[in-house]
C-alpha cells in the first residue's frame, strides 16, 4: 500500500511526552486525590492548576526553552509538581541527589548551568555552599552567573526559613537572589504564559546524573519520547492498575522516580509523599492511606524488617532494583505481605531496562527456589526494541542461553538516553552500532531471563546509589600513610553492597588503625561513599602489566564480610 498520500497531521501525529498525562488526569480524575503530604492533600484538578501557575512563573523568570532548572529537595509535593511544571515551561528538569555534599552538588551545578535552583529548606546550607563553590571553580577566565535561588519551605508546617548570609568578600558577586516557592506559584500568570507545547519529542525533558560523586559527573539527557514510553512500559509490566496509592519511598531524583512521577498521573494514582523513608513513616502510610504500591532499593527491606511489625493488613506491591537483592532477603520480606517484583535499570536507560516478569508455573516451586528466580534481572522492558548479552564486542556475538557464559548486557530502544551532556567522547564510547553498552556483565538463562554476574566498570551500588571506586581510592591516597589503595564492592546485609578498601601502608606507618582510615574518608566523602571496612595488605595483587587484580580483591572481601553496628547503619540514612 502506498501511504504517501496520507501525510502526518496535527490530528494524528502528536509528539510523545509524559507531561500530557497531567491535563488528562485533571479531566478524567479531577476530584480524585493526587498528592498526600502529612495533613495536606490535593486533587488532580488542583495539581494541574498549581503546575500551570508554576510553569508560568518559571517562564516569567526568563527561563527559555531547553534551559536547565535544578531542584534539591526530598520527596515533597513541590518536587512532584516540578516534574510537570518545568517541562511545561519548555525547560529541562535536573533533580539533584539530596545525599551529596556541597562539593558534589557544586560540580553538578557547574556542569548543568541551571537558570534556576529550587532548594528545600532542609538543604539551604548545602545549596548556598555549593553555589559559592561552583562560582569559585570558574574564577580563571570568567565568572559564572549564579542561578536564581528559590527556597521551598514546608507546605504543611512552614518554618520561615531564611538564607544564610554568603561567606567570602563582599564584592556583590556572591550575593544570592532569593525567591520563595509558595509565592512563586501564586504569582504565575497562566494567561500571559500558558504551558509551552512540546515541539519535538526528541527534545530534552530531564537531566539526571549517573552518580554526582566525581569531579566530572556525567549528565544523562532524557527525551520526552523516551520518558513517555518508559513510563507506560513500566506501568504495564509491573501490572499497575487503576487508581493505585503509591508511597514515595524511592527518591524522585532517582531517574525521575523510575518514571513513576509521571506514571501516577497516567493512571490516576495518589502520591503519598514522605520526607524520609523511615520505618515509622512507611508503616504509618500503610495504615493511614492504604498504600498499594511502592519502589525500594533492597536496603529498605531491612529497615522494614527491623521494625518488627505484624504482617500487613493488605498486600503491598514493591518494585525493587538498584542492587541485586539476596534471595533470602526477598523470602523474608514477602512473608510480611510485600509482593516483590525485581527490575534492572540504569540512569542511561531512562530507569527500568529489564523486569523479572513472574510466571505462574513458578508458584508451585519451593520458597527458596521462587526467591532465586525472582532475584534475576529478567526480560527486556517493553519500551526497548531489543536487549542482549554480547560475548565479544568485536564480533557482537551473543552468548548462548546456558546461564553460564558471561558477556556484556547491551540495550537498544527509544528509552535509551540521548547522550551525555557536553561529553561527546563518552557518548560515542557508550554506543556500538545499534547497541548501548551497559558495562554490566551477565548471563542469559535457557528461559531467556538475564542475570547480572559482575560489573565491568567496578561501580559499587550501595542502597541504590552508584559509588565510583576511583574517587574513593583517590581520597584514600590523600592519607599520608597510604602507599597503595584499591576499592571494591563488599556484600552488605543492609545496603546490598558497600565499599571495601584494601590498603598498603608506607613503611613508616605500619601501626595505622582501621578506624583512622575510615574516619579520614568519612570527613572527606559523603558517608554513603566512605569505605565500611579497611583491609591492610603488604601490597596489592597485580597482573603482568601492573594492573590491580580487583577480581581477587572482591573474592577476598566477600569472605571477610562483617555485619555493621546499629550506629553504622544510622549514619548511612
Amino acid at each position: 500500500m502506498d501511504g504517501s498520500s496520507l501525510p502526518k497531521r496535527d490530528a494524528n501525529f502528536v509528539p510523545l511526552s509524559p507531561i500530557t498525562f497531567l491535563p488528562r488526569a485533571a479531566s478524567a480524575y479531577a476530584d480524585r486525590t493526587s498528592i498526600v503530604y502529612g495533613s495536606i492533600s490535593f486533587t488532580w484538578r488542583q495539581t494541574y492548576q498549581r503546575c500551570c501557575r508554576l510553569a508560568a512563573a518559571i517562564q516569567q523568570l526568563a527561563v527559555s526553552r531547553n534551559d536547565v532548572v535544578s531542584v534539591l529537595a526530598p520527596n515533597t509535593p513541590a518536587l512532584y509538581e516540578m516534574h510537570f511544571a518545568v517541562p511545561m515551561a519548555g525547560a529541562v528538569l535536573n533533580a539533584i541527589n539530596t545525599r551529596l555534599d556541597a562539593p558534589n552538588v557544586a560540580a553538578i551545578i557547574k556542569h548543568a548551568e541551571p537558570k534556576v535552583l529550587f532548594v528545600d529548606y532542609q538543604y539551604i546550607t548545602v545549596a548556598t555552599k555549593a553555589l559559592q563553590q561552583s562560582v569559585s571553580m570558574d574564577m580563571g577566565d570568567h565568572r559564572r552567573t549564579m542561578p536564581l535561588l528559590v527556597v521551598i519551605d514546608d507546605i504543611e508546617k512552614p518554618t520561615g526559613v531564611t538564607v544564610p548570609a554568603p561567606s567570602g568578600e563582599g564584592d556583590g558577586h556572591h550575593q544570592l537572589p532569593v525567591l520563595e516557592y509558595k509565592q512563586l506559584v501564586a504569582r504565575g500568570d497562566t494567561a500571559r504564559h500558558p504551558p509551552r507545547p512540546v515541539e519535538d519529542e526528541w527534545d530534552a525533558v530531564a537531566l539526571n546524573y549517573t552518580s554526582g560523586t566525581t569531579s566530572a559527573p556525567k549528565g544523562v539527557v532524557y527525551s520526552h519520547r523516551g520518558a513517555y514510553l518508559s513510563t507506560l512500559a513500566l506501568l504495564l509490566q509491573w501490572g499497575v492498575g487503576h487508581e493505585p496509592v503509591y508511597l514515595w519511598s524511592l527518591p524522585m531524583f532517582h531517574c525521575n522516580g523510575w518514571m513513576l512521577t509521571w506514571g501516577m498521573a497516567a493512571c490516576g494514582g495518589a502520591n503519598v509523599c514522605i520526607r524520609a523513608p523511615t520505618a515509622e513513616a512507611m508503616y504509618a502510610a500503610f495504615a493511614a492511606h492504604g498504600v498499594t504500591h511502592m519502589c525500594a532499593a533492597p536496603v529498605l527491606f531491612n529497615i522494614l524488617l527491623e521494625a518488627c511489625h505484624e504482617p500487613l493488613p493488605r498486600t503491598v506491591e514493591v518494585l525493587t532494583g538498584g542492587a541485586p537483592p539476596p534471595a533470602a532477603l526477598l523470602q523474608r520480606v514477602e512473608q510480611l505481605g510485600f509482593h516483590v517484583t525485581h527490575a534492572y535499570g540504569m540512569t542511561e536507560a531512562t530507569g527500568v531496562a529489564m523486569v523479572c516478569e513472574w510466571r505462574h508455573q513458578w508458584d508451585a516451586l519451593p520458597p527458596s527456589e521462587r526467591a532465586r528466580l525472582k532475584a534475576r534481572q529478567g526480560v527486556s522492558a517493553l519500551s526497548l526494541a531489543d536487549a542482549d548479552v554480547i560475548k565479544d564486542l568485536k564480533t557482537m556475538e551473543s552468548v548462548p542461553r546456558d546461564g553460564a557464559t558471561l558477556g556484556e548486557i547491551v540495550l537498544c530502544g527509544s528509552n535509551v538516553m540521548k547522550g551525555y551532556l557536553k561529553d561527546p567522547g563518552a557518548t560515542e564510547a557508550a554506543f556500538r552500532g545499534m547497541w548501548f553498552l551497559t558495562g554490566d556483565v551477565g548471563v542469559i538463562h535457557p528461559d531467556g531471563y538475564v542475570e547480572i554476574k559482575d560489573r565491568s566498570k567496578d561501580v559499587i551500588i550501595s542502597g541504590g546509589e552508584n559509588i565510583s571506586s576511583v574517587e574513593v581510592e583517590a581520597t584514600l591516597y590523600q592519607h599520608p600513610a597510604v602507599q597503595e589503595a584499591a576499592v571494591v564492592a563488599m556484600p552488605h546485609p543492609y545496603w546490598g553492597e558497600t565499599p571495601c578498601a584494601f590498603v598498603a601502608l608506607k613503611r613508616e606507618f605500619k601501626v595505622t588503625k582501621e578506624e583512622e582510615i575510615l574516619s579520614f574518608c568519612r570527613n572527606k566523602l559523603p558517608h554513603f561513599m566512605a569505605p565500611k571496612m579497611v583491609i591492610f595488605v603488604d601490597s596489592l595483587p597485580k597482573n603482568s602489566t601492573g594492573k590491580v587484580q580487583k577480581v581477587e580483591l572482591r573474592q577476598r572481601a566477600q569472605r571477610l564480610t562483617k555485619t555493621p553496628t546499629t550506629a553504622a547503619v544510622s549514619s548511612r540514612l
